[in-house]
């Protein structure tokens, strides 16, 4: 039941992005998109309470309700970052909206936009650790938690890998390449190039 729920999780955050944006942007109803957008947090509470009642009806705790744990912090963590960046791009094809701004490659400006993706998937995982947390209390010391310690210590090495990506990145920033001077140019383009 838990794996299913979470298919048709999963399934209904993009439904319901798809009929918010086609609400938004189709049917030039912005409310009416945004009040169904605003209804994809639900999904994530359904998952939970099933993931509760499914544990409190005696149900041994394992993989099924450590990924319901992480899907959760993940849809948490990483979901408004996915529905601006798809209604960044539908309203520049659908709505005439601006191009969207393309993310930064180089330098400073890259290692902060790295850090912000940390920022998101770390929040992500500390979300995931605390219901993977409050799921072994739910079981007690008389459970089996060792799947949950699992998928415990795998997001920890989550938020290990992205500090390691964004600190690389204010530690050793990534150069933009350097141009060609205007007589460099010219001179290799050969004669004519430069106006000759």
């Amino acid at each position: 039941m838990i794996v299913t729920l979470i298919v048709l999780c999963e399934a209904g955050f993009w439904v319901l992005l798809a009929v918010g944006l086609a609400l938004r942007y189709a049917a030039h109803r912005p409310r009416a998109g945004a009040a169904v957008l605003l209804c994809e947090p639900l999904l994530e509470v359904v998952l939970l309470v099933a993931s509760a009642i499914d544990l409190r009806g005696g149900a041994e705790p394992d993989w099924k309700h450590g990924v319901a744990a992480v899907y959760i912090g993940f849809t948490v963590g990483l979901g408004p970052s996915t529905v601006r960046w798809v209604d960044a791009r539908v309203a520049h094809r659908f709505a005439g909206g601006p191009e969207p701004v393309k993310p930064p490659v180089y330098g400073r400006a890259r290692a902060v936009r790295e850090w912000r993706t940390a920022g998101r998937w770390t929040v992500a995982a500390v979300i995931a650790l605390a219901l993977l947390q409050a799921a072994a209390w739910y079981v007690g010391d008389d459970g089996d938690t060792g799947s949950l310690r699992m998928w415990q210590q795998r997001m920890l090495w989550v938020i290990g890998v992205n500090l390691l990506i964004a600190g690389s990145y204010t530690l050793f920033p990534k150069k933009e390449p350097a141009r060609p001077r205007e007589d460099e140019r010219a001179y290799r383009q050969g004669p004519g190039a430069a106006g000759e």
